[in-house]
């Protein structure tokens, strides 16, 4: 551009002066302007002192006028060196006003600015404005300015006259950088090596460390916060390789050399329970190193993920256990039949009692299926926990045999708690035989320990049962034998999951425990190392009677039923089953014993037999768990028809499924599947004599 490029050279490399016609113009003027000053006294002649002093004084302003006028082509030249000066840098320079204008600028700074007459405004020039401000208040002002499509450091000084010199730094090229043998997923930063960890990590509550290296297993440690000593031992000097446990350290080394991205899950050294998550900063010839404990979240997960495998595989397990008990009634009624016709003596009852003995073995396993589902039929009582383990004691020391030793320990003030007796006795046997198969296996003999106590809630959680809210029952069963492998642990609850030899065990053992202390409310907590021994813990919550009903209590003695010898009788029955083998064979027994009955295969033919035969049905027998109308809703909509007949609720599933939905229901009697017929002739017959 014409008013920016720098005046022509004279041969000897001085820059020539540039012709100004307004200050050559001013020269004239000002000439002229004297001597018609001085033209009056001239023509009066210099003899008068008048004349003297005005030729004096006219030639003294002009003397100081040529004077100006020289300082003012002086300028022009000082100007002309400024110009000059930029020319000859290397790098792009300019002058500029303090509004931004340029004034002069070299080639360099032309190549890269091309003809702009103004510095750039906006994101490009955002912060050389601010340097401009610093300049022309007399400092050295720094700022960047974006051309090129690179961002270059402006160095803005002060000239004199107000004008501004901006000198961009020249961009250099990055230098080459040798690729490493894999990629490292870390974060990068363009700053010089710390030389120690600042105030936010040091004072930080998770671990931190400044590594000397880029590798961060070999390297050591320049420097650790206190949160990182506390967690792992941590000092400087020490590699930090080895403050993690040997075969996390080998795994996050593979997956660091396989440029996977952090965090890194690592196993501390000094606890190798402890879970810490790793994750590294990378500087320039150095590492910052955070760890944070993540056990108790871990831990957390790990009984999530535990609690929803055992809730689908208990669904599982009762949804089997409800089919097959289907099944396994249809079988045993048929039995019946048969037994009724061939009765001892005949050739064919031996092999029809053989597969008696296998439906009832069969019929067990159901109920252990239903136990670990929670879905078994309980019947709760208050019992106490110090008299419960006293009274199975006995029975306990045959099971345990010689070479096993029963230690009993009852602990002080033991409370009592509402559970099914029979259920309660089963759990605690079972982890007993096993501490005894456990003991044996290893050493051929050792010790079963049984202890009974009231926790609070602090000595509960400490125990294993993190969600205590209060006082506590405590039933531990443990032993002194190796232990449970770590690699079993999570899976010892697992339905049919042994470590038995084939035929000493099913696995259906501690599935069952898992599924009693389970419906019982309460907590189950396994605590084992190996060569330790094992030690099963069982929290249940503590019953508190209200004081009128522990008077009601011990004042009533308990009515039973006695059972019917006379298995016969009279009266309509509906009988409503959607499994047709259970139904029809049912109804068929029934009928043979003196009885009406009425068959439905489902709760919409039974409302409509119930509506057609309203107030002459005697019993209501019906299964629960039926498409369509269920068994409670069937019962709700028939009472009506039925008055105050008796219902009878047959099924698989525990009482308790379903107990919610006869709330005021009177009359009410509930039978589990598998059943016989001789049980239900004689339940039937029960609630007809009490009706």
């Amino acid at each position: 551009m014409a008013d920016l490029h720098l005046q022509d050279r004279a041969s000897t490399g001085a820059p020539r002066r540039r012709f100004d016609p307004w200050l050559a113009g001013a020269a004239v003027f000002f000439v002229a302007a004297a001597g018609f000053s001085a033209a009056p006294a001239l023509k009066a002649g210099p003899a008068t002192l008048a004349g003297l002093l005005l030729l004096l004084g006219v030639a003294g302003v002009a003397v100081l006028g040529l004077v100006a006028i020289r300082g003012s082509a002086s300028g022009g030249s000082d100007a002309d060196q400024a110009e000059g000066f930029i020319d000859a840098l290397s790098e792009p320079a300019g002058l500029a006003a303090p509004d931004g204008r340029v004034l002069a600028a070299n080639a360099a700074w032309r190549a890269l600015m091309g003809d702009r007459r103004r510095l750039p405004k906006g994101v490009a020039g955002s912060s050389l404005f601010a340097a401009l401000v610093q300049a022309r208040n007399g400092e050295m002002g720094e700022g960047v300015l974006h051309a090129g499509g690179v961002d270059h450091t402006a160095r803005v000084s002060r000239l004199v006259g107000g004008r501004l010199l901006i000198r961009l730094t020249p961009v250099v090229g990055p230098e080459p950088v040798v690729a490493p043998a894999a990629p490292t997923p870390m974060a990068e930063r363009a700053a010089p090596p710390p030389s120690t960890l600042d105030a936010f990590a040091g004072a930080s509550p998770f671990g931190a460390a400044l590594l000397e290296g880029l590798e961060p297993f070999k390297s050591r440690v320049l420097e650790a916060n206190p949160a990182l000593t506390a967690m792992t031992g941590a000092k400087a000097g020490m590699m930090f390789g080895e403050l993690i446990d040997a075969a996390s350290r080998a795994e996050a080394e593979t997956r660091l050399a396989e440029g996977r991205a952090g965090p890194y899950e690592v196993r501390l050294a000094r606890d190798p329970t402890r879970i810490a998550h790793l994750y590294l900063y990378r500087a320039e010839g150095r590492l910052v190193a955070y760890m944070i404990d993540v056990s108790e979240q871990k831990q957390m997960e790990l009984q999530l993920a535990q609690a929803q495998k055992m809730q689908a595989i208990g669904q599982l397990a009762g949804g089997v256990a409800h089919d097959f008990n289907n099944l396994l009634t249809a079988i045993q009624l048929r039995l019946d039949e048969l037994l009724h016709r061939h009765p001892v003596g005949d050739p064919s009852y031996e092999g029809l009692n053989e597969i008696r003995q296998t439906g009832v073995r069969a019929a067990d396993l159901v109920r252990k299926l239903l136990a670990f589902s929670r879905k078994q039929t309980v019947q709760r009582e208050v019992l106490d926990l110090g008299e419960l383990i006293s009274e199975f004691e006995v029975l306990l020391r045959r099971l345990l045999r010689e070479d096993v030793k029963l230690i009993t320990d009852y602990g002080r003030d033991l409370p009592q708690v509402r559970a099914d007796k029979s259920q309660l006795e089963t759990a605690v046997m079972n982890l007993a035989v096993n501490a005894r198969d456990a003991v044996r296996a290893a050493k051929g003999g050792g010790v079963v320990r049984i202890r009974t106590a009231r926790l609070t809630r602090d000595e509960a959680i400490g125990l294993g049962f993190p969600a205590a809210d209060g006082d506590c029952a405590f039933i531990e069963v443990s032993d002194d034998g190796p232990g449970i492998p770590p690699d079993v642990m999570g899976k010892i609850f697992d339905p049919f999951f042994t470590t038995k030899p084939v035929g000493e065990g099913t696995g259906l053992g501690l599935a069952t425990v898992y599924g009693i202390v389970k419906q019982s409310d309460g907590w189950i907590h396994v605590h084992s190392r190996p060569g330790e021994g094992a030690a099963f813990r069982i929290f249940l919550p503590i019953y508190d009677a209200p004081a009128g009903v522990v008077a009601a209590q011990a004042t009533a003695e308990p009515v039973k039923p006695r059972a019917a010898r006379d298995l016969s009788g009279a009266g309509r029955i509906l009988f409503v089953e959607d499994e047709d083998a259970v139904r029809s064979v049912a109804a068929r027994l029934l009928r043979a014993r003196g009885y009406e009955v009425l068959e439905a295969a489902d709760g919409e033919e039974a409302l409509l037999i119930a509506e057609e035969h309203a107030g002459t049905i005697d019993l209501l027998i019906s299964d629960v768990i039926m498409p369509g109308i269920d068994g409670p809703t069937l019962l709700k909509k028939a009472r009506g028809y039925l008055g105050t007949a008796p219902v009878m609720f047959i099924s698989g599933y525990a009482e308790a499924e379903f107990s919610d939905l006869l709330e005021g229901e009177t009359g009410v009697t509930f039978l589990p599947k598998p059943i016989d017929i001789k049980t239900l002739a004689e339940r039937v017959k029960q609630q007809l004599q009490a009706a």
